[in-house]
């Protein structure tokens, strides 16, 4: 199973992934460090990052995702994953960006998206708050601005970023259970 922790940046994805690595055993890859160089240039400048920025690092993560799949193991990934677009690129690689694709491809039945949901005043703060990234906090609208919630059918559970990071791992730990029934 593979958990996409999503959702714009300072909602704690980082945070909660290394809080269950811990608690599950699974690897934990932090999304932020696949980003090209050029990408962490640009954001640190203050600019917002453009899907032609991003594509080559989503496929990057894709990648990760499908050798964590094809050797059966369990895995933690912390992506924005603002778009749908983003999502089924995560999910089906480069099969959705060429020009031929329009159709939306299913969601994959082992992989599900940790939608951390908050609001933007409180991830500001938290964002104003921190030091040593280089994500700024006046980007944050920018993520808000192209923000697409999940959607039912795309294998996600919301979490509420106002809950502890206790009542976070336990909602999930609790999916886990359920899925395995």
């Amino acid at each position: 199973m593979i958990y996409i922790i999503m959702g714009v940046s300072g909602c704690g994805k980082t945070s909660l992934g290394t809080f269950l690595s811990e608690r599950l055993g699974w690897p934990f890859y932090e999304g932020d460090n696949f980003h090209p160089q050029e990408n962490i240039e640009k954001m640190a400048r203050g600019e917002p990052l453009t899907d032609q920025d991003r594509f080559p690092w989503l496929l990057r993560l894709h990648e990760i995702i499908e050798r964590e799949r094809s050797s059966g193991s369990d895995a933690l990934l912390a992506c924005s994953a603002l778009k749908r677009l983003y999502r089924q690129i995560l999910l089906h690689g480069s099969t959705v960006v060429t020009p031929t694709s329009s159709v939306s491809l299913p969601s994959s039945p082992e992989v599900f998206f940790l939608y951390l949901h908050g609001d933007y005043d409180l991830i500001h703060q938290r964002m104003v708050a921190r030091q040593g990234h280089y994500m700024k906090a006046d980007l944050l609208r920018s993520q808000f601005d192209i923000l697409e919630p999940p959607s039912d059918e795309e294998n996600a559970l919301t979490l509420d970023i106002r809950k502890s990071q206790k009542e976070m791992i336990l909602e999930v730990e609790k999916h886990i259970e359920s899925l395995k029934l």
